[in-house]
């Protein structure tokens, strides 16, 4: 036990997340931005790992100073007109992902999906479609159940948070300030 599989399996993890991440449509980026700041609340959605990866992005819209919630959690409120609701799917076919996008629509609220799949149930419901999508087989020895996805899904979302920083003229300083660390 050298760590051979282990090194084989980060490398092969980081290329082809960073292959992913490459190809999204910064337009797409640029819109959801648009979306959350003009919104008076963002809503996160996910299943599993994905789920995760949405509380840790809205974890960060909150330590920006935006109002912020992950569907699911008990003290969530309901989605309005006008709110952003972000939903993340690896498939696009997660039942509760589509009726959470079925629900949006209904209620007039914006909605922003990331996924692997453009043709997928989920994606036909969304106003702005983020693809995160490999260009072969994932190699599910290194990679299982959609690692590469989850992993893209976050990069591109902590991404985000920079663009929208800007935007917002946050900095490490004004967020450590919403950090419930550091208060």
């Amino acid at each position: 036990m050298n760590g051979e599989r282990f090194y084989s399996s980060v490398e092969y993890i980081l290329k082809e997340a960073a292959n992913i991440v490459k190809k999204v449509d910064y337009e797409k980026i640029k819109l959801a931005a648009d979306s959350i700041l003009r919104s008076k609340q963002t809503f996160v959605y996910g299943v599993g790992r994905s789920g995760i990866v949405g509380k840790a992005f809205a974890m960060r819209l909150v330590q920006m100073g935006l109002k912020a919630y992950f569907i699911g959690e008990s003290t969530t409120p309901i989605v309005e007109k006008g709110d952003s609701v972000v939903v993340i799917s690896n498939t696009g076919e997660t039942l509760s992902a589509i009726q959470t996008a079925e629900i949006v629509k209904r209620v007039g609220a914006n909605s922003i999906v990331l996924t692997s799949e453009p043709e997928s149930s989920l994606a036909k419901l969304a106003e702005i479609l983020i693809i995160l999508r490999t260009d072969g087989e994932i190699n599910t020895d290194y990679a299982p159940l959609g690692t590469v996805f989850e992993d893209s899904a976050l990069i591109v979302l902590d991404g985000m948070i920079s663009e929208l920083m800007e935007r917002k003229g946050e900095n490490e300083e004004s967020m450590r300030g919403r950090h419930a660390i550091w208060v």
